[in-house]
């Protein structure tokens, strides 16, 4: 994933981050089942952007929800948990082979968990953030600098 090199808020920069593995996801829908080799590549790439993003969503965004107010504490432990279910995941995806029994249906089932924690984020919680007046300026900067260390 790329993070433009002007500073991004937070929510910008996550909503691009969204957009772009939503886009990895389609394009892998769409291969078929003799492009083992480049599905492959993508899943990796897929699996490693996720882990960028639920990271710096983990080390930074969430943190500062969290301490933002009490009322935040479920949306965040639920976001914890969908992370947790994402990972176990791309754990499993990573080292699978696309030729192995269940590898398309788990990518497929990854980018389902994926969309429903990205419809949570953008539809609760940056709302949330917003409302909160977290400094999302400072938040986009940190996470991006941190983005570009994991990359």
């Amino acid at each position: 994933m790329t993070t433009a090199s002007k500073p991004q808020d937070a929510i910008t920069l996550l909503t691009a981050q969204h957009r772009e593995v939503h886009a990895m996801f389609e394009k892998f829908e769409n291969m078929t089942d003799r492009a083992k080799v480049s599905k492959k590549k993508l899943a990796d790439e897929i699996c490693q952007a996720l882990i960028m993003h639920t990271t710096i969503e983990e080390e930074i965004l969430y943190p500062a929800v969290r301490e933002a107010t009490e009322e935040t504490e479920d949306m965040v432990d639920e976001a914890v948990v969908e992370h947790a279910s994402a990972k176990d995941l791309i754990a499993q995806i990573q080292e699978m082979d696309p030729g192995d029994d269940l590898y398309d249906a788990k990518v497929k089932v990854l980018g389902e968990l994926v969309d429903h924690h990205v419809e949570e984020e953008e539809k609760e919680m940056f709302p949330k953030m917003k409302e909160l007046k977290l400094d999302l300026q400072s938040l986009g900067q940190e996470m991006a600098a941190r983005a570009a260390e994991l990359q």
